[in-house]
């Protein structure tokens, strides 16, 4: 007998191999209807495969959240039946299910459109109408490869092919159709529901490799009810409106072009964007760090002590001293964190326990290597700023360290507008360095920690753990802020590290007189300042806080005989320390506040001669058709006001 535990503590024995269906219908009929699925000791299942040994069981309905990726990777499996019973000579490839979708690959001579979509999906509709059950069958290599050959499917074959000697081929069949799959599976086709959408269509060559044959990749999405469908349809066209990169163009800031793939080329507005946000973040660290700056170019030595020369070399940008003709050839890398520079720098002098906590910080210039594929405007690029800062601390102060940092970051968050946040805890990798009794240390403190963030954000704040996804040096809190149409982006960090002060040798005096290695925590708020920047515009639509908006008013003349008028407003607004500019081309008013409204300037002052007669201004706010006419002082001391850093308002 097996004994198998349900989640409210009970046990029950039961005869093994003995299914999930059966115990369900054994329980409820009413169970086993609404059950799709079920975890044992945690990991999903077939509802109706075999159980041999003791577990702890659940029976996972669809409203379960474990069920959304089954509900998706069902969806998958009927767009392929549908895609070749509409479509007949078409090979299919892979069909994972991705972060907020699936999708499909498929080789046909005629590549999908868009166009082909409402048919696809209305066979798709049709075939889970039927609520076809899926069924697994474990095949030899011999039977499967037999069956794919038949079929004329090639890619399977190869897929076959790749599998590890030893491995079960598992083969699911949803009616007459099937394929190959690691599962698991719902119980039909028809719990899928038709909560799904296809979204776009690209080309993908097979196993990303450009000798091999194109694909057409086919994209979609699926819910668990039409409502959170219709929300995310929503949510995907307001963040298509929100995009970054069209925004940039629209506003002005930056580009980027082949000659320097993955780094940012600033023009002067998106400069003065950087340049507000790092004036803020400075203002914030001032009174508790010591910014310091270390050198862009190191010796490859010490990135071999520090490890990320083992662990990380494919992501460096490596360069030699000189040429062929020089004999001290020295190999060296454009540095892709600032950790080894600030150990350096603490280890310059003397440090004494009197002297901890140091923190050092750096708006360091860093550079790593991402796939020409993985290129994504601001939010993934090859050089970057890191607004970066290392804790040179002892034990007994770790954990309140841990708790500073934390509150800054709260502090910083809030006044950009994320409220909303989820911290977790990233424990030990399976490739790391240090001993298991430093990690056990440091996992202990950081446990603590945020139980602390928890208990002292009156459940405002969620917290979790990441198994295994921790730093190979130690483990680490990321936080992730969700943007003001409810997108997730993973942002801040803060790292226990043991093992760098002790490879690089760095040490203080204790208290006792003997050499102790302090701790080091890392800790970035923004991450990387430019990807940080990108989330912004997103989540503001371009509509910036006047504090942050690189240009804060321009002045319009409506006609050119108060030109002069709008020179000296704009130099009023200079000197009121307004980002100011005025806009004396011969063109009509409408015409300027459009193109002004496209780039996203808060506030329009227009002034004609009635304006220039009287010392007023006219004010047209971004997003709002009413104007306001008031005295140009009493204008300019509200933007003032308005324009207030609100960290300086505090």
């Amino acid at each position: 007998m097996i004994t198998l535990t349900f989640p409210d503590g009970a046990s029950r024995q039961y005869p093994p191999h003995i299914t999930g269906k059966e115990i369900a219908e054994g329980i409820a009929k009413s169970l086993a209807k609404r059950t799709i699925a079920m975890a044992l000791d945690g990991v999903v299942a077939d509802l109706a495969d075999p159980i041999d040994k003791d577990a702890k069981i659940e029976f996972l309905s669809r409203e379960d959240p474990r069920a959304l990726e089954l509900i998706r990777h069902d969806c998958a499996h009927v767009l392929a039946e549908a895609v070749q019973s509409l479509y007949p000579g078409t090979q299919v490839t892979i069909g994972p299910v991705i972060e907020n979708g699936f999708f499909y690959d498929f080789y046909r001579e005629q590549p999908f459109s868009l166009e082909d979509f409402p048919a696809i999906e209305a066979r798709m509709r049709e075939i889970i109408a039927k609520d076809a059950p899926f069924t697994k069958q474990v095949w030899t290599r011999e039977q499967a490869k037999a069956h794919f050959e038949k079929k004329g499917e090639a890619f399977k074959i190869e897929l076959i092919d790749a599998i590890p000697p030893g491995e079960d081929l598992k083969m699911y069949a949803q009616g007459e159709w099937m394929d190959l799959c690691r599962g698991p599976h719902m119980t039909s086709t028809g719990k899928i529901g038709n909560a799904f959408k296809l979204t776009k269509v690209a080309g993908a060559y097979w196993r990303g490799d450009s000798n091999n044959p194109m694909l057409t990749r086919i994209y979609a999405t699926a819910f668990a009810s039409q409502d959170d469908l219709d929300a995310y349809l929503k949510q995907i066209e307001e963040a298509e409106k929100r995009d970054h990169r069209k925004l940039g163009r629209e506003m002005d800031l930056f580009h980027f072009q082949e000659e320097g793939p993955g780094t940012v080329f600033w023009h002067s507005k998106g400069w003065t964007l950087f340049q507000q946000l790092t004036a803020y973040m400075r203002r914030r660290l001032r009174r508790d760090y010591e910014e310091v700056n270390a050198p862009q170019l190191l010796d490859k030595s010490l990135w071999e002590t520090s490890g990320h020369w083992g662990w990380y070399k494919e992501s460096m940008f490596a360069a030699t001293s000189a040429g062929d003709d020089t004999e001290d050839e020295r190999v060296f890398a454009l540095k892709p964190m600032n950790c080894p520079g600030h150990v350096q720098l603490f280890k310059h002098g003397l440090k004494s326990y009197r002297d901890l906590p140091i923190r050092l910080a750096e708006f360091g210039m860093v550079h790593r290597y991402e796939a020409s594929g993985a290129l994504h405007g601001l939010m993934r690029v090859r050089g970057f700023t890191q607004d970066d800062a290392h804790v040179f601390c002892t034990d007994e102060q770790m954990e309140a360290e841990c708790l500073k940092i934390n509150e800054l970051m709260l502090s910083v968050y809030a006044d950009f507008g994320f409220d909303s946040l989820v911290v977790k805890l990233s424990t030990r990798p399976e490739k790391r360095v240090g001993s298991d009794a430093l990690w056990d240390r440091a996992e202990d403190v950081m446990r603590r920690v945020l139980e602390k963030i928890e208990a002292q954000s009156g459940g405002k704040i969620k917290t979790g753990i990441n198994p295994g996804e921790g730093a190979f040096y130690g483990p680490k809190f990321e936080y992730t802020l969700r943007d003001a149409i409810g997108r997730e982006w993973q942002c801040g960090t803060t790292q226990v590290d043991f093992n760098l002060p002790e490879r690089f040798g760095a040490f203080y005096i204790d208290h006792d007189g003997s050499k102790t290695v302090p701790v080091m925590i890392h800790r970035a708020i923004c991450g990387s300042m430019e990807r940080f920047l990108g989330i912004l515009i997103e989540s503001y639509a371009g509509h910036f806080p006047l504090w942050l908006a690189p240009e804060q008013v321009v002045i319009c003349p409506i006609t050119s005989d108060v030109d002069g008028y709008a020179e000296q407003v704009t130099e009023k607004a200079f000197a009121a320390g307004l980002r100011a500019r005025a806009d004396l081309r011969n063109e009509k008013i409408s015409y300027k506040v459009r193109e002004h409204s496209l780039a996203k300037v808060p506030v329009i002052f227009a002034v004609g001669k009635r304006e220039a007669e009287e010392g007023t201004v006219s004010i047209r706010r971004l997003g709002s058709q009413a104007q306001t006419t008031m005295p140009l002082t009493e204008a300019l001391a509200m933007l003032q006001d308005e324009a207030t850093p609100p960290d300086i308002r505090r």
